[in-house]
């Protein structure tokens, strides 16, 4: 079911569950990876410390997109070795608010990270932070299973609870989007607009 998501972009998605869900903009693709979609496993690192991170990549599910509060811009969250070995394990992405360092060993590896920019500078490894618990990433409250899809268009969380609606009704739009022609689409979109601005009083 989650890999389903990887067929339906962003834009839709936004379009389905409004901006609550949708990261802010400061969280983007480090390096121009294909979309990645799968269930959230959540991360909460202290500033400054990566421990809970690093943690995190030896009890993540395959297929997880890892995905870390940690309030800080000033230290590399990891770096090559981290993220090779996550990939390795089989997680699909980071989602971190935060940054990273060895994107050059990143990107060469393939390995998918959206984030908040590179720091060379590594954290420390000594604060608890947590794991699996509720995290407030890119201004979007995640909870551990629920669906994140990311790509170059921005990152849209599916809360668990909602995953089959939102997947119905992403496929049905996307069906509906195919069928439609750009003439049809550029005739319904020009009435519609000269109808807002005749609501609004405009006559020009």
């Amino acid at each position: 079911m989650d890999n389903a998501f990887k067929d339906v972009p962003p834009t839709t998605l936004a379009d389905l569950l409004g901006r609550a869900q949708v990261m802010d903009t400061g969280i983007r693709p480090l390096w121009n990876s294909p979309r990645v979609a799968g269930p959230a496993y959540t991360v909460r690192c202290e500033p400054g410390d990566n421990l809970m991170l690093h943690a995190a990549i030896y009890r993540a599910e395959p297929g997880s997109v890892i995905v870390v509060e940690s309030g800080d811009v000033d230290y590399a969250l990891a770096g090559g070795n981290v993220c090779a070995v996550a990939q390795r394990r089989g997680v699909a992405a980071f989602v971190v608010d935060g940054v990273i360092r060895d994107l050059g060993e990143v990107r060469e590896a393939g390995f998918p990270v959206f984030s908040r920019g590179v720091i060379p500078i590594p954290g420390t490894k000594k604060k608890i932070g947590a794991l699996g618990e509720p995290a407030r990433v890119g201004g979007v409250l995640v909870h551990p299973g629920d669906i994140v899809v990311a790509d170059e268009e921005g990152i849209v969380v599916t809360p668990a609870a909602r995953r089959e609606e939102i997947l119905a009704a992403a496929r049905t739009k996307l069906a509906k989007e195919a069928e439609e022609s750009l003439d049809a689409w550029e005739a319904n979109h020009r009435a519609r607009i000269d109808k807002a601005l005749s609501d609004q009083g405009f006559t020009g």
